[in-house]
């Protein structure tokens, strides 16, 4: 039998906790996260990926609509394959989805390939340095780091405050986060 690794155990732990909020309280987060919107000005046609919400993650389509109504382009990621960058695909509120190789609803691949500028991201768990727990297959450290080659990317961590953890154990290849939003607070992280 495999031993769990540390990252592993905090993600169940932050995890049971999100799994815990009732879908009140999931809606009234995401309401708030939309009112509250982004901590600094975006230009019109800056690209915002998102994502399609799945189990209990914190709802980003909220604050996304009130960025589209800002000015803002949307578009929502693609799985190509495990250690590859997620492809972003151009994306409005009134486009059908359709179930992607992970079962998480995506544009169609006929939809336009975007680069964001801001990336808003799920995830397990936080701590209050910018470092996230994802579910372990590094899709967004790989994105991070492919599109930073490229341009500057802003990542946005979209999270229940209940999934903030003291600490990640960040290893060299994990991206840190710019910002974490929560339905309590905002956390910027740029300057730690």
């Amino acid at each position: 039998m495999r031993a769990t690794s540390p990252k592993a155990n905090l993600r169940s732990a932050a995890l049971a906790k999100r799994d815990a909020l009732s879908e009140e309280e999931r809606r009234a987060a995401a309401e708030k996260l939309a009112r509250r919107g982004l901590p600094f000005e975006i230009a019109p046609n800056t690209i915002v990926s998102g994502y399609s919400p799945i189990r209990s993650e914190i709802d980003p389509t909220p604050l996304m609509r009130k960025l589209a109504e800002m000015g803002a382009r949307l578009a929502l990621p693609a799985v190509t394959a495990r250690g590859q960058s997620l492809v972003f695909r151009a994306w409005s509120p009134a486009d059908r989805l359709m179930l992607g190789s992970l079962g998480i609803p995506e544009p169609s691949p006929a939809a336009a390939e975007v680069m964001p500028d801001i990336m808003l991201v799920p995830l397990a768990a936080f701590d209050r340095l910018g470092h996230r727990i994802g579910y372990g297959a590094g899709h967004y450290d790989y994105t991070f780091a492919h599109l930073r080659k490229v341009k500057p990317v802003i990542g946005v961590g979209v999270a229940f405050a209940a999934q903030e953890i003291p600490a990640v154990p960040a290893l060299a290849h994990d991206v840190a986060l710019d910002f974490v939003l929560t339905e309590r607070r905002t956390f910027d992280f740029r300057s730690a």
